[in-house]
């Protein structure tokens, strides 16, 4: 049958254009994701096994957080909002050094994990948070639904999960540290699937290799990397063995 859409070929050359400009967007998203990562883990490995450096973080005497460790369990939080809030005034160069600085911190803070967790059950629920991530980034990337709506619920959720997570810090009640945990799981799960769908429709729009694209190519890495991690920390939560 003969097409006689003037407009065909132009729209398959800009929905062509779209889909390469994303893919290019989503793979500097996974490097910097992968790269902040794997500082991370680089870190956490060597202050939990030094005991000069770990003993900086706590004291061996008392086995409580030193002035150094406390900073540390706080300064993730300090970095995200440094990086948050100065996204439009702070230069493409900054901001990736933020990022790096902020991957050390992180994995510095979850040195303790391999104190308290055998280092088996880190492993394996290192392995499942990996191929869950996987499945679920695969599945935001080539579902066809809009996920907008279910973001704002995952979002309403983990916001349920930060004031039940304070509260519980007065409570000290394990079954509601359960409850989160599970909760935390099913959520981090979701937000991947979101935030995936929803940089690539970024990505889409985005002139590749411009300044911008860059700083939300980190931004989004920096997204991914939260939801990773977040869901290892839930899932080790639940699954790990305890030394």
């Amino acid at each position: 049958m003969e097409n006689n859409n003037p407009n065909y070929v132009y729209d398959n050359v800009i929905q062509v254009n779209e889909a390469d400009a994303s893919r290019k967007f989503l793979a500097n998203v996974f490097l910097w994701m992968f790269v902040a990562l794997g500082i991370s883990a680089i870190c956490a490995y060597v202050f939990a096994n030094d005991p000069s450096l770990y003993a900086m973080l706590r004291d061996p005497e008392t086995n409580r957080s030193t002035g150094l460790g406390t900073i540390v369990m706080f300064a993730p939080l300090a970095f995200i909002l440094l990086i948050s809030f100065g996204f439009n005034r702070l230069s493409y160069g900054v901001l990736a050094l933020l990022f790096i600085a902020y991957a050390v911190v992180m994995g510095i803070s979850l040195s303790y994990i391999l104190f308290i967790y055998t280092a088996g059950s880190v492993l394996s629920v290192f392995i499942t948070s990996s191929l869950l991530f996987g499945v679920m980034a695969v599945a935001g990337y080539t579902t066809h639904q809009d996920l907008t709506k279910f973001g704002s619920l995952m979002i309403m959720l983990l916001i349920g999960i930060v004031i039940a997570s304070l509260v519980n810090m007065f409570m000290h009640s394990s079954g509601l540290d359960k409850i989160i945990s599970y909760v935390g799981v099913a959520v981090f799960v979701g937000l991947t699937a979101y935030d995936v769908q929803k940089l690539k429709n970024i990505g889409a729009g985005l002139e590749y290799g411009d300044a911008s694209a860059k700083k939300m190519a980190l931004m989004g890495g920096l997204t991914l990397y939260l939801d990773f991690v977040n869901l290892f920390i839930m899932l080790l939560r639940v699954f790990g063995r305890r030394r």
